[in-house]
């Protein structure tokens, strides 16, 4: 997942823990306000958040692109400037809660509500006390490492390599142990944390933070949390055929006695930290001949594909379906290789500068088959932004937070054997049998991932609610993580634990819900795409290389924004307002087959 970094509303209402302190710039509160005043509240809401945008986008750029003390400093300084600001726009929004207002000016106002997503108490000690735990929580993960011994100490990124390439069962579950040692002194705090956040939810008129959250989706929070569920249910089948090879292939790996085959799979065993993508046990797992009979890194070698040429031929992807090239100023401001003299942030994002034309990339790119598909990815973002930069700012984000992630990604699933062919980089397309091995690979990221990104928020809706105590934190999460991915923790676990704190995104309050979405979404849009640009071969072989008529239905969606209900622009692609996962089914149709073959006379579930 490569997250563009985009400056709109939603960017800016980010983990506000500030004093709720309201505006006086409006009418009067001793007057009933009017829609006029929610009009001119609005309209002077959009200039400070545009003046504000592009100076943190600008201050933010720099210090991404030149880390220094100094560049660090300037950037937090106008954050949090920044923070201050939206938090006080966002709770004068709720003084026209009960004022009839037009559908529009109604949808910007719950727009500056609803992208809180830590709400303060509105009371100085303790949003104060909010704000503290919410910095210790990001410190204590930032700055988390296993140290063995006083001289040998291994940082995340140092683990996460290590479990992506050992097959040594010990040393696999002594990196698990070691991560998760960070995390235990984050519970009480995230205690803490969610009662502070769900009175400053109760203030704006949520049930809790959770409900909060859900009720961002255009739909009642509790048929939202329903229809998740119901995505789930048609998604389970392909995961579960997938679950039961790999189990049996790790059985066959480690021995039956480590990896039992009626149980859940032991979570260190997946190439990943949190057992979220299984994709670097490829390697394991992979089917016999599954070699595709050629090797992209080597293609853009031997074409002389330097990192500009990729940049080049990833924007000729989208000229092809009618887009508009990138601005000339995208080329000379983009970051992409590592700069020799200087620390940068290489984590791939794509950026709009100014919520109108000044898109940029800032990638590091290797010269790798991978890093190709990334380009696509993080271009669709650019494109994504740049379609909707007419709208007001309230409305410059994608439809739903799924969507900007999606469409980088069914961009980048157009990047088939057959596309290579047609931009000259591959001779001959090989043969649909060679396509399992692809499938595979892609199955244990895509598919892998799909209860793990539905289950996160589910554990955290549930401790928001008090459905899920304190007492029971970690139990209910190695609850759901059976439940949804049949995955256990290697070793016994209990309440002195705060394993859900292992992963970024619960000490980082970011919501985790938009990753599901994404997974889903982007099949759903791929397939729909295929359709429109006539394509007559198998999903997975499909390209919308050269559509017009597919990049013109793209492009109308993209020009949305959020200024509509998500439904209406997932029914602008697909002719439907409810997600349909059956499109992943359909794309990996071939390896549902070859791993109904593979599951003949194994057992199944746990």
């Amino acid at each position: 997942m490569k997250p563009q970094f985009k400056l709109s509303l939603g960017a800016l209402i980010v983990a506000s823990t500030l004093t709720l302190a309201a505006c006086n710039n409006t009418a009067s509160k001793t007057q009933q306000p009017t829609e006029k005043d929610a009009e001119l509240f609005l309209a002077q809401s959009e200039q400070t958040l545009i003046d504000l945008s592009a100076r943190s986008s600008r201050a933010n750029w720099i210090y991404a692109n030149f880390i220094t003390e100094d560049t660090a400093s300037l950037a937090a300084d106008v954050n949090r400037e920044q923070t201050d600001i939206v938090v006080k726009l966002a709770s004068e929004a709720a003084r026209f809660d009960s004022v009839q207002l037009s559908d529009d000016n109604r949808r910007k106002m719950d727009k500056l509500k609803l992208n809180l997503t830590l709400p303060a108490p509105q009371n100085p000690e303790k949003s104060k006390k909010l704000a503290a735990l919410k910095a210790e929580l990001d410190g204590m993960y930032g700055k988390g490492q296993y140290c063995k011994t006083a001289d040998q100490c291994l940082s995340l990124g140092d683990m996460t390599a290590k479990m992506a390439s050992s097959r040594n069962y010990e040393e696999l579950l002594d990196l698990w142990q070691g991560w998760r040692q960070v995390s235990q002194p984050m519970r009480p705090l995230y205690a803490q944390q969610v009662s502070l956040t769900n009175e400053g939810a109760n203030q704006l008129g949520y049930a809790d933070t959770g409900a909060m959250w859900r009720s961002k989706y255009d739909m009642p929070a509790d048929d939202f949390a329903t229809e998740l569920d119901r995505i789930w249910g048609q998604v389970k089948p392909l995961y579960n055929s997938l679950h039961c090879h790999v189990r049996a292939k790790l059985g066959e790996k480690y021995g039956e006695d480590k990896v039992p085959q009626d149980q859940p799979i032991p979570a260190h065993l997946l190439g990943n930290m949190w057992a979220q993508t299984w994709g670097n046990i490829y390697d394991v797992v992979a089917p016999e001949n599954a070699d595709p009979g050629y090797d992209v890194t080597q293609l853009l070698a031997e074409h002389n594909y330097d990192e500009l040429k990729m940049v080049q031929g990833a924007e000729t992807f989208f000229t092809s379906m009618g887009f508009e090239k990138l601005p000339d100023t995208f080329w000379t401001r983009s970051l992409f290789t590592k700069p020799k003299d200087r620390d940068v942030q290489c984590h791939a994002s794509a950026w709009n500068l100014d919520n109108k034309d000044d898109l940029r990339i800032k990638m590091c790119i290797q010269r790798t088959g991978e890093e190709f598909s990334v380009i696509h990815h993080e271009l669709g973002h650019n494109f994504y932004q740049r379609a909707y930069n007419k709208l007001p700012l309230y409305y410059q984000e994608s439809a739903n937070d799924g969507f900007h992630e999606a469409i980088g990604d069914t961009i980048a699933l157009s990047v088939t054997p057959g596309y290579l062919k047609e931009i000259g980089l591959l001779e001959q397309v090989p043969d649909e049998s060679k396509d399992i091995g692809l499938l595979m690979k892609m199955a244990l990221d895509k598919v892998a991932f799909v209860p793990f990104g539905l289950l996160v928020d589910q554990w955290r809706w549930q401790v928001f609610s008090g459905q899920i105590s304190p007492e029971q934190y970690n139990k209910a999460w190695w609850d759901l993580r059976e439940k949804y991915q049949g995955v256990q923790a290697p070793i016994a676990r209990n309440e002195s634990h705060f394993d859900p704190g292992a992963k970024y995104h619960v000490p980082g309050n970011v919501p985790y819900t938009r990753y599901f979405l994404a997974h889903v979404l982007q099949f759903e849009f791929h397939r729909s795409l295929c359709e429109i640009a006539g394509n007559k071969e198998s999903i997975h072989r499909c390209s919308v290389y050269n559509s017009k008529e597919a990049g013109e239905r793209l492009n109308a969606m993209l020009e949305m924004g959020s200024s509509r209900p998500w439904q209406e622009a997932l029914e602008s692609i697909t002719g439907s307002k409810q997600m349909d996962a059956t499109a992943m089914l359909d794309y990996f149709a071939p390896l549902q087959k070859y791993l109904d073959k593979q599951n003949e006379g194994r057992q199944c579930g746990w």
